[in-house]
């Protein structure tokens, strides 16, 4: 009898000890992303000439996985019925999903998302704006998710939409990153709101507009707060890129534990 208690508690000191292991030799996932964001003022530049090859260029220098773009026209008069975001698709050869805030000139004009990865899914969330409706606009890839917006010329649109935004990612267990023109300096009232919620991933000491003298910073990358999940930004630039928009492109290579 003795000898069988013996050998039974022997089997749970070791059943104790290989559990114990296991958690301590768990590993966190890790995922390591390049995201730009651009506003691209439907590619016309500061020499006012519309050049879609010259910012998919820009696209393409950088090679970021995930691009987040505003200000893009949708087969209006303005563009003389190109799809803007469908030519950049085409001369960067990436998947694209279009938002559109407004109707307009007989199209719609919005934001949008370049990714090298086919999405899993996308939708879209309208913001206000009192000047002109603002939106959201959320895709899914298979490991991280990606919101793009370009917020109101209006302040109080612009802490409205702040909330709505951080309560629109509800759902997702996957890394979660919000890229655009927030029209908001770093010290303001709704960057503030925004860093409850959010850590800030590009330096926000570098101006961004305008492209040739730039003197505010007002387009960032933000990475969604979640228990267990940690951000660490490698490498953040702001380009020097002083004609092909008025707003200078900001990318951040960014390393994601969770």
């Amino acid at each position: 009898m003795r000898n069988l208690l013996l050998i039974l508690l022997s089997a749970i000191t070791v059943l104790i000890v290989s559990a114990g292991g296991c958690d301590a030799n768990k590993q966190k996932s890790t995922l390591t992303v390049k995201i730009l964001s651009y506003n691209v003022r439907n590619c016309r530049g500061m020499d006012e000439v519309v050049d879609y090859q010259r910012v998919a260029d820009v696209i393409r220098r950088i090679d970021a996985e995930v691009v987040a773009l505003q200000e893009l026209d949708s087969a209006t008069q303005r563009s003389g019925g190109v799809v803007v975001l469908d030519e950049l698709a085409r001369l960067t050869g990436m998947y694209q999903t279009f938002g559109a805030s407004i109707d307009y000139q007989g199209g719609k004009y919005g934001i949008g998302i370049l990714t090298k990865e086919k999405p899993v899914s996308w939708k879209r969330i309208p913001l206000p704006g009192r000047e002109e409706a603002r939106s959201l606009l959320i895709v899914e890839l298979k490991d991280l998710v990606l919101g793009c917006t370009h917020f109101s010329l209006n302040q109080e649109d612009r802490l409205a939409s702040a909330g709505i935004v951080s309560s629109s990612f509800s759902g997702y267990d996957k890394p979660v990153f919000l890229a655009g023109d927030l029209n908001a300096v770093p010290e303001s009232e709704v960057m503030k709101r925004f860093e409850s919620y959010w850590n800030i991933l590009t330096n926000t000491s570098v101006p961004t507009i305008p492209s040739d003298k730039p003197s505010k910073c007002i387009d960032y990358i933000l990475g969604l707060k979640s228990d267990g999940r940690t951000f660490v930004t490698n490498k953040t630039v702001v380009e020097d890129e002083p004609v092909a928009s008025d707003h200078l492109p900001v990318w951040a290579e960014i390393e994601v534990a969770y």
